[in-house]
């Protein structure tokens, strides 16, 4: 281990490495994850300038990808007085990151989907029989299912993190 690159550090870098894998699992792109890690476990605000050499990106992407992350709410812009640059600051509560993702993904994915289901069936509600009855009463039945499941994730990030996870535990056993 040297001075010039802690332990720490690189299993930061690991962390960076492998969130910006999972980041595509919850609907963002794997510059925009790394971004985050690395602003989520940086012990200081970074200017663009610093994220940009420790991820090795191009400023135009590491700007892009700021706003983004500033947009979906897990990342805030910080001044420093006597400094122009802007600085970011990462979202550190598990919870209130996991609550934000939530959101975010009900707005950007599930609330789409439920519109287009509702209109599905809207649009065969007349179907009598055969397939297109069928269609119809499965665009309800996915419709109904999404729902419920809105329901109880809307549940869940209302509770505060210690309810959540009892009422968890009971609901698994």
């Amino acid at each position: 281990m040297s001075d010039k690159n802690p332990n720490w550090e690189m299993a930061r870098d690991e962390f960076v490495a492998q969130w910006g894998s999972l980041g595509t699992q919850w609907g963002i792109n794997r510059t925009m994850a790394q971004i985050h890690a690395l602003l989520m476990t940086a012990p200081e605000p970074m200017c663009t300038d610093e994220v940009m050499e420790k991820l090795e990106i191009s400023r135009g992407n590491a700007h892009t990808n700021l706003k983004d992350l500033v947009g979906w709410n897990l990342v805030r812009i910080i001044t420093k007085k006597g400094d122009r640059k802007e600085y970011f600051e990462a979202e550190k509560d598990v919870w209130k990151i996991f609550i934000t993702i939530s959101k975010e993904r009900k707005r950007r994915e599930i609330e789409p989907a439920i519109h287009l289901l509702r209109d599905c069936a809207d649009r065969t509600k007349d179907e009598a029989v055969g397939p297109g009855r069928a269609f119809h009463q499965q665009m309800k039945d996915l419709d109904e299912f999404l729902s419920f499941g809105v329901k109880v994730a809307d549940t869940v990030i209302t509770m505060k993190h210690a309810s959540a996870l009892q009422w968890a535990m009971r609901l698994l056993g």
